[in-house]
């Protein structure tokens, strides 16, 4: 049953308002009381003061009849106007001090009497007494005192009246204090009793509910009495259990569908991988299109499958691979326009194909598939990036649903296909352009060595033949000699290429080199050279210095041909982040913008030079002045610098 509906805090909160309202009322009720018991207390008091002031008035009239003093007189006017003051404090009351006025009418009554009394006899006579010459004192006070008694009795009475009120006022204080009291009690046992209703005991329910979930009861269902938090708290728990106890009973469903899933997952991965490891096997496109269509065919169990490659030229499609298709259909759609039939659609649209025969879809023209006996039909784009490069399908002679899960796998294998297939093509783009770049180094190498060689025989011939018509065989014998060496050289530098198509540096490091180099230089030229070494740094990598090598000794063979210059200088600075090798000459320099030499395509050392300065990452730069020699400096930087 259903009860206290509304939130719990509005509850409690409430319920405590009011108890603290009812506290708070009976606290001022009680404090009102008590000011008053107060204030009658001191009315009391004040009461019982005129008694006696009204004997002390009477002390001093007597005294002052048998010893006249001014001082007497004083005292007994002081005593005059206390009466007076306490007298109207007792009738309009003092709430400082506090003085409560007389409570009941009867005291008020008596509380007049004693006024008119006061007022209208004893006053007067007192007043008169002050005045009175001392002959008539004794009759004035006679007559004072004949009526001071009923003053008296009339105040008696009047404490007497105040006395029975403020016994009253304390009576009705007990009773209020015990009320309160009994009110506190009862409060208290009202709001345990709330509290225990409202928020105890249904958090004791939760708490049990809890322990029997806990204990795999998951039956438990707890009691929503309220529409409360704590009522929320017993819905959520109910529909929490509620849940809990449907999750368990299909959960070993649940288990075998996640299973079921997580194995499909494994195929899928399987599937990938096995295609991931055949595409990247070196072998000829036609192969690995192959290998592909019979890798996925037989995975996904169909019976019969195709790649077409798409050609930008032609625009067609052509059937590359294929397993399980008759002739006739091999030579109807051996080639396809682009947008012909589905296939062609799939290659302008990038978007899958899959249906049955049956019904087949308006884009389908041809109906070869049909009347191959296939009741599915599929069709994937190969991809690579955004360049689609082809198709692939699959057929089947039943029909076969093809769920998300498998066409987004053929999708993922199309676009691994299109890497395999673009790979190839890059490869086979490679291939050319290292045989290009191979001829070009042939051409360079040849360039380097022979021709440098033939051409500087060609020099040593032509002294030769003038020694000899001069008749100078010393001069014959050594150009001879010189001859020889030259011979040998290229000799050697073609037996070179022919073992290792490539340059050598005979010496260790690059330093050893260059110097072995000036010095031949200058022994066959006569040309002074000088070598200056600046830093140091690491070793360059060796195919490096050999092109460090040729481009220094293609400098000096220019030097040799056309400088004529006395001196040479090589330099090499080695700092941390860059190497600078400089070789410079005094000869009769160039003009680097209109020599005929330089602009002309037929001069190829220095096209040849900087091509190498770019193989090796480096910058080439040639600054020369006709009369003022040349000035080559090669510039590496640091990664290149750095030996592997």
């Amino acid at each position: 049953m259903r009860v206290n509906s509304g939130k719990l805090s509005h509850k409690i909160v409430g319920t405590l308002i009011a108890f603290l309202l009812a506290l708070v009322g009976a606290i001022g009720l009680t404090l009102a009381i008590s000011w008053r018991l107060e204030g009658a207390e001191a009315a009391i008091n004040d009461a019982g003061s005129q008694r006696m002031r009204t004997y002390q008035i009477d002390l001093l009239m007597t005294r002052a009849l048998t010893m006249p003093d001014a001082a007497l007189n004083e005292r007994l006017a002081e005593e005059i106007g206390a009466f007076d003051r306490v007298l109207q404090e007792l009738a309009a009351g003092n709430p400082r001090r506090p003085l409560a006025t007389p409570g009941s009418q009867e005291a008020q009554q008596q509380l007049s009497k004693v006024e008119q009394i006061w007022q209208h006899e004893l006053h007067p006579q007192a007043q008169a007494f002050l005045l009175a010459a001392p002959s008539e004192r004794p009759i004035i006070l006679a007559r004072f005192e004949r009526q001071m008694e009923a003053l008296v009795t009339h105040i008696n009475n009047l404490i007497l009246l105040m006395e029975r009120d403020y016994a009253q006022d304390t009576a009705l204080l007990r009773a209020i204090l015990g009320l309160f009291t009994l009110f506190v009690l009862i409060g208290a046992v009202l709001v345990i009793r709330i509290l225990l209703r409202a928020l105890v005991r249904p958090v004791g329910e939760l708490n049990a509910g809890m322990g029997r979930m806990t204990d795999n009861d998951l039956a438990v269902r707890l009691p929503v009495t309220s529409d409360d938090e704590l009522g929320g708290l017993a819905r959520g728990f109910n529909q929490m259990a509620d849940h809990l106890q449907t999750v368990y009973a299909t959960l070993e469903q649940r288990v075998v569908d996640e299973t079921r899933s997580l194995e499909q997952r494994n195929r899928e991965l399987a599937i990938l991988y096995a295609a991931t490891s055949l595409l990247n096997e070196p072998v000829p496109l036609d192969t690995l299109c192959q290998n592909f269509l019979d890798h996925i065919k037989s995975a996904l169990g169909a019976d019969a499958g195709a790649v077409r490659l798409y050609a930008p030229d032609s625009q067609k499609l052509y059937l590359t691979s294929h397993d399980g298709l008759s002739e006739q259909f091999i030579n109807r759609e051996r080639e396809l326009n682009c947008g012909e039939c589905l296939c062609g659609e799939v290659i302008q649209s990038g978007q899958q194909a899959v249906f049955n025969t049956i019904n087949p879809p308006p884009g389908m023209k041809h109906g070869n598939c049909i009347r191959e006996g296939f009741a599915t039909s599929t069709a994937f784009s190969i991809v690579h990036g955004k360049q689609r490069l082809g198709v692939f399908n699959l057929y089947f002679r039943q029909t076969r649903p093809v769920s998300s899960q498998e066409r987004n796998l053929l999708e993922t294998l199309g676009q691994h296909l299109g890497v395999a297939i673009e790979n190839q093509r890059l490869r086979s783009s490679e291939m050319e352009l290292a045989v290009s770049e191979e001829r070009n180094l042939l051409a360079q190498e040849l360039h380097d060595s022979i021709a440098q060689g033939l051409a500087f025989l060609n020099i040593q011939v032509q002294l030769l033949q003038d020694s000899l018509h001069k008749g100078k065989h010393s001069e014959a014998l050594h150009t001879a000699e010189q001859l020889r060496e030259g011979v040998q050289e290229s000799y050697d530098d073609v037996r070179e290429l022919l073992v290792h198509f490539r340059a050598r540096v005979l010496q260790s490091d690059l330093d050893s080199a260059l110097t072995s180099a000036l010095e031949k230089f200058e022994g066959q030229t006569g040309i002074a050279t000088r070598f200056e070494r600046i830093g140091v740094g690491a070793p360059l990598a060796p195919a490096n210095e050999i092109q460090i090598m040729h481009i220094v000794q293609e400098s000096l063979s220019n030097i040799r041909k056309h400088a004529r210059a006395k001196n040479v200088y090589l330099t090499v600075r080695r700092a941390p982040t860059r190497t600078e090798i400089e070789v410079c000459d005094d000869g009769i320099g160039f003009d680097t913008e209109n020599e005929p030499n330089v602009r002309s395509e037929r001069h190829v050392g220095l096209k040849i030079m900087r091509e190498r300065a770019h193989r090796v990452g480096g910058e080439l730069r040639v600054v020369s002045n006709i009369g003022a020699g040349s000035r080559l400096l090669l510039s590496l930087p640091r990664e290149t610098r750095e030996g592997v």
